[in-house]
């Protein structure tokens, strides 16, 4: 692509592929923290939100927490925005306006409109892939007529691109190990880096049962509202429904949410705390929390394949979120043999994370992954073997997701389960040519 003048650039790009592939080298770092340069084209473009804004921090349920919220918020008749990140398959999947998701011709003029600030009367701010993407996004979400702006936080909070934006309601989901290198190297530095998106005067929903310290000593520091679970609001439940009290307000009888999974109710007792919080902004009814919680869709987050053998897709990646997958695969009940794909970045703690799934798992078929951050196939097959206690199981690598998920479907009996986890890019690997065309052929014969 010819680097010429601005007007040039711009020309040149007619696709979201070229924008993307030329937000990827318009900084030297992929990840560089720090608000100051991207505050500063935010405020050459003059974005601004008319509506209420819900930013969504923390390690693990970021992802469940916003696409309830947005479910909710939809049946009780609100036009909503979302950014999340990343995405499985393709990058239109970061933003969805009133539930669908954004065409790439929307994008296109959202990223030249951000090309246009970052470089004015020659001077040019530089920005990650990161940044620049989250720019445009915001940009198409403020220019869109919505009710409410649900913004999920990327790598951290407090220095995080979505962080130029004024929150009216933070959630903190769960805070566990993870980006150390960028975060710190324990709960309390990175629960003090999340509590960032935190505003004074504002309610902020702490949905980890355990939060670090620094996350409530921050929220009195700043004068925000804590909304603690535990203390302002609680759920409870049997095998067939639960209900949730918090400050004012009740509901009972509910049913469990659409997506899978113990941690799962967690995340709505927080989804349903941010929404009492902003009642007065954005009422909801009741008949809307349950019609939200029963239609919630999110890929990749213990997702069940319906078929035979049995298929589950979860972007679990890190020791928190993979000890939840472990409970969750546990309460499946018995197979006779579990298969997993795994895929992962090399700066993942690795070690906890096989040693916690391990003896739920028969045979193994580590993957390598199209990024230079993942580590080889090889690499995570010596890790697992590290830590493997069992004599009994198998292990095999693969040059992608896709190899590996047909040699376990060709080596499973029906009566099988399949667990594909780890990086998105290993379960976006599995669904960006379609889960059926790769099961098809194997359960035709």
């Amino acid at each position: 692509m010819p680097l010429r003048d601005n007007a040039g650039r711009m020309e040149d790009m007619k696709t979201l592929d070229e924008w993307l592939a030329y937000c990827e080298h318009l900084h030297p770092k992929s990840i560089d923290m720090g608000l100051e340069r991207v505050k500063a084209v935010a405020q050459r473009m003059g974005l601004a939100f008319a509506c209420p804004v819900i930013t969504v921090a923390g390690t693990n349920g970021k992802g469940s927490t916003c696409a309830m919220l947005e479910a909710i918020l939809l049946q009780a008749g609100y036009r909503t925005g979302v950014f999340t990140s990343p995405h499985l398959v393709h990058f239109e999947e970061r933003c969805r306006v009133r539930g669908d998701i954004v065409g790439a011709t929307e994008l296109v003029a959202a990223f030249a409109r951000v090309e246009r600030a970052r470089v004015q009367n020659g001077d040019e701010i530089t920005l990650t892939y990161f940044e620049f993407t989250t720019l445009a996004i915001l940009q198409l979400l403020a220019d869109a007529p919505l009710d409410v702006v649900i913004l999920e936080v990327g790598l951290g909070g407090r220095l995080d691109a979505v962080n130029i934006i004024d929150t009216d309601c933070a959630v903190i989901t769960s805070i566990d190990l993870d980006h150390m290198e960028f975060l710190g190297n324990d709960r309390e530095s990175i629960g003090r880096e999340k509590a960032g998106i935190m505003r004074a005067g504002k309610p902020v929903v702490v949905s980890d049962p355990v939060p670090p310290q620094s996350i409530l000593d921050h929220a009195a520091q700043v004068g925000a509202d804590l909304w603690r679970f535990g203390n302002d609001f609680n759920f409870s439940g049997d095998k067939q429904q639960w209900g949730w009290a918090g400050r004012g307000r009740r509901y009972a009888g509910l049913a469990y949410p659409e997506l899978r999974g113990a941690n799962q109710l967690v995340n709505a007792s927080g989804v349903l705390a941010a929404l009492t919080a902003l009642r007065e902004r954005l009422p909801v009814t009741a008949q809307a929390v349950r019609n939200g919680l029963s239609m919630v869709e999110l890929p990749g987050r213990f997702q069940i394949v319906p078929g035979q053998p049995t298929l589950v897709l979860d972007v679990a990646h890190n020791p928190h979120s993979v000890a939840a997958l472990a409970e969750n695969l546990d309460a499946m009940g018995f197979y006779p043999c579990t298969h997993a794909v795994f895929g992962a970045m090399a700066d993942k703690d690795l070690a906890p994370m096989l040693t916690r799934v391990s003896p739920l798992i028969d045979k193994w078929y580590f993957t390598d992954l199209p990024t230079a951050r993942a580590a080889t196939a090889e690499a995570l097959q010596a890790k697992w073997a590290a830590v493997q206690t069992r004599s009994d199981v198998s292990a095999s690598t693969y040059k992608s997701p896709e190899l590996a998920l047909q040699a376990a479907v060709k080596a499973a009996n029906p009566t099988d389960r399949i667990v594909v986890f780890g990086s998105f890019y290993t379960v976006g690997g599995i669904l960006k040519d379609g889960v059926p065309r790769l099961l098809a052929p194997h359960l035709a014969a």
